[in-house]
Order: structure tokens, then C-alpha cells, then sequence
């Protein structure tokens, strides 16, 4: 009998799931969040628990990361993590694509940017990347040009045909839906805007193409990049159920990029 109660419970133990492994994953309140929670359910069918921890900026996530509080984020877009790479000397790396967010233009004084009367504010991210990211879009509709030798690297001292007079005031990239009564027009991030509840898809005055280079990604740390988890998560991200989720909540003003 004892060795019936020992085998019998050997092979229970065998039989039963192995412990999921647990990871930290940083990520912006609105569409990365809740994205991310979609994720967090795909995951744990395939043995990976996600802790979602909300970050209200952008960089802190990276520094946090970078520590070793996270085991992953789920926030910005390629440019940004290589601006933040460059000047913080992070060793992060991205391991995979995610979706894109197209910037808008948002006005409540005009319904167009050709409506801007000369000397008009213009509201664009503060940081580099973001606030070089609205500048190309304000060229692409003409109401500036900038220095195309600069590419992705620009901001306003690369502006060098202004015939309007516009003046670029640079703002925290979550302020400036709240500066839409002081500013004759903002380029908002749509996580933000979204946050707002502005309608990215509909509210703006103009928008961002979908362009390839601003689609946002996972980073982890370099070391981890190869991870048997980092792979689970990537599957998680690119499975069809987070696709139909984040067609069906965000109705094209987040776009999966895979």
C-alpha cells in the first residue's frame, strides 16, 4: 500500500503543469496597456504570468529596465530606444515589433493647418525623437521644411523655411492634449490622445502616415534577448487574438504591425 500511495503521487506530480515563470513588462497607461493585458491572457495559456506595471512618462521605463525592475518593455517606438541607447548608454536591445501609433495634429481653433494665421503656436513633444517625429509631419503638410540631410535626427533649429512665422513651443509629450486652449494646434502622440479622449482616427486636423521606422517594439536587456521567455512573449504578441483585439478596440488608430 505504501508503495501504491508513493507511486500514485509521483505520478501526479509528474503529471501536473510546471510553475509558470513570472516577468515584469513596463508600459504607458492607455493602448500599450491595455494591449498588454490582452497579451498578459495569451500568455499564461502558454506558461508566461505577466506583471504589468504602468509608467506615466517615457523615461523611466527605459532606466527601470536598464536596473533590472523590469524584465521588458512595451512603450516606444525603434527611434526612441536608439536615442535613449545613445545618450544613456543603455544595453537594451528590441526583440520585436509591436504596433503602430500614427501622430496627429489636434486644434480646437482651426480645422485646418492651412487656417494658421501668421505667428501661430504649435505644440510638439519635447523629447528628440517625438519632437522630430511632429516637425516631419508639420513639412509633409507644407507648413514648414526642414533639413532633409538630418533625416529622423531633427528639431527646430533644423527648420529652415518657416513662411508662416510659426512658433514650435516644446512640451512634455503627456501635456500636450491639455494645452489644446493655450496653442493654435498640438502633434499629439495617440496614447495620449487617446488618454484625452481625442479620437486619433477622426479628431485630427492632419496625420501621420503609417510610417515603418515610428512602429513601437519590445525591448529587454541585451543579455536577455535569447531568453526562452522572451520568445513565449513575442508569440503571445503576435498571436491573431491580439491582432482582432487591437483592431476591433482601437478601430485603426493603432495599427498592428505585424
Amino acid at each position: 500500500m505504501r508503495k501504491f500511495i508513493i507511486a500514485a503521487a509521483f505520478a501526479a506530480f509528474a503529471a501536473a503543469p510546471a510553475l509558470a515563470e513570472t516577468i515584469k513588462i513596463g508600459v504607458t497607461p492607455g493602448p500599450h496597456a491595455q494591449i498588454m493585458e490582452k497579451v498578459k491572457e495569451v500568455a499564461a495559456g502558454k506558461g508566461l504570468d505577466i506583471d504589468i506595471l504602468e509608467f506615466s512618462d517615457y523615461v523611466v521605463p527605459n532606466q527601470a529596465l536598464a536596473d533590472g525592475e523590469l524584465n521588458a518593455n512595451s512603450f516606444q517606438h525603434q527611434p526612441y530606444l536608439d536615442n535613449q541607447v545613445a545618450d544613456r548608454k543603455f544595453d537594451l536591445v528590441s526583440v520585436a515589433q509591436t504596433v503602430n501609433f500614427p501622430m496627429g495634429v489636434y486644434s480646437k481653433k482651426v480645422k485646418s493647418l492651412d487656417e494658421l494665421k501668421d505667428g501661430a503656436t504649435v505644440a510638439i513633444p519635447n523629447d528628440p525623437t517625438n519632437g522630430g517625429r511632429a516637425l516631419l509631419i508639420l513639412a509633409d503638410q507644407g507648413l514648414i521644411k526642414v533639413d532633409a540631410a538630418k533625416g529622423l535626427k531633427i528639431g527646430p533649429a533644423d527648420v529652415t523655411e518657416n513662411p508662416k512665422n510659426i512658433e514650435l513651443a516644446e512640451l512634455d509629450a503627456a501635456q500636450l492634449p491639455r494645452s489644446l486652449d493655450d496653442v493654435d494646434a498640438s502633434v499629439i502622440n495617440t496614447n495620449y490622445a487617446l488618454e484625452a479622449g481625442l479620437n486619433p482616427k477622426t479628431d485630427p486636423i492632419a496625420r501621420e502616415g503609417e510610417k515603418a521606422p515610428y512602429i513601437n517594439v519590445i525591448a529587454v536587456s541585451a543579455k536577455d534577448k535569447d531568453a526562452a521567455w522572451v520568445k513565449t512573449l513575442i508569440e503571445a504578441y503576435h498571436s491573431d487574438s491580439v491582432k482582432d483585439f487591437v483592431n476591433t478596440q482601437f478601430k485603426g488608430a493603432v495599427v498592428a504591425a505585424w
